[in-house]
């Protein structure tokens, strides 16, 4: 989880909202990556999303069982949904987001019997830490010290 929170340094860095992902199979790191939707002019790319794409890339498959994400804010509907088709494990997350949050927060999609594949899911790893992170940012931009 510290290496996703370095990664979310590293996106609000940029004027990303500060979010860091990365997946693990075993002791080996598949892929990493932080927010970008502004940087790469594309609303879906959140870290979990980047990571995943990257991570079937690299072992050539669209799903990736036997997987944990590690991310910093708990994940929204696009991005449970995407880990849910490709078949992560495991979702361990930082910072609870109440308005979006999909693993419990606001809903419950990871768990829900409709799927034929549901995520274990760890929530409030390093949560002081990544919640502040956020907080700082979204100040950052009220004050307008960020576009």
């Amino acid at each position: 989880m510290r290496r996703a929170y370095a990664l979310a340094q590293q996106a609000a860095e940029q004027g990303e909202v500060p979010v860091g992902a990365l997946l693990v199979q075993g002791d080996q790191v598949l892929a990493e990556a932080h927010n970008a939707p502004i940087g790469l002019h594309d609303p879906s790319a959140h870290a979990e999303m980047l990571t995943l794409r990257q991570a079937g890339q690299a072992i050539q498959a669209y799903r990736l069982p036997d997987t944990t994400l590690y991310v910093t804010l708990e994940p929204c509907p696009m991005c449970i949904g995407a880990l849910i088709h490709a078949r992560v494990g495991r979702v361990v997350f930082g910072a609870h987001d109440p308005k979006t949050g999909a693993c419990g927060s606001a809903m419950s999609l990871h768990a829900h019997t409709s799927h034929n594949h549901q995520i274990e899911v760890i929530g409030g790893v390093l949560e002081k830490d990544c919640a502040a992170l956020l907080r700082e940012f979204f100040k950052q931009r009220r004050a307008g010290h960020l576009k």
